[in-house]
């Protein structure tokens, strides 16, 4: 089934929903030595490969990272050809403050914030249906 691309669709039917457990950032050489299941997601850049993965597991190897984040999933089934999804939710959450980044899979776009913004960016993206074409 594909991805929906209306964003008035879209943006209507957000349904945020909170990932338990605390996420990392982190960046290594090689994935070699990880255990690829604890792996939520990667990017290979320049600098290393990203990785986010549960703060527990990163800790264990003593991976370095910067900040620990609340992971919330878009459960709307979007499509990668949608446009400007991304800017509006993003755009709403910076005029509440609140940081996020964005990772855009498949069949879900997913947004990391800080651990102690979950609750209001919840609130922030579960109104934005109500009222998202007003902004």
């Amino acid at each position: 089934m594909p991805g929906e691309t209306n964003l008035s669709k879209l943006l209507k039917t957000l349904k945020p929903e909170h990932v338990p457990g605390d996420y990392v950032f982190c960046s290594v050489p090689s994935l070699n030595a990880l255990d690829l299941n604890e792996i939520q997601c990667s990017c290979k850049e320049k600098e290393g490969i990203s990785i986010v993965l549960r703060k527990e597991y990163a800790d264990k190897l003593k991976l370095d990272y910067s900040l620990v984040m609340a992971w919330i999933t878009l459960t709307v089934h979007s499509s990668l050809e949608a446009v400007g999804m991304t800017a509006a939710f993003s755009k709403t959450l910076a005029e509440e403050g609140i940081s996020c980044n964005v990772v855009a899979a498949l069949h879900h776009d997913h947004i990391f914030v800080g651990k102690k913004d979950v609750g209001k960016a919840m609130k922030v993206l579960e109104s934005i249906s109500g009222d998202i074409q007003l902004r």
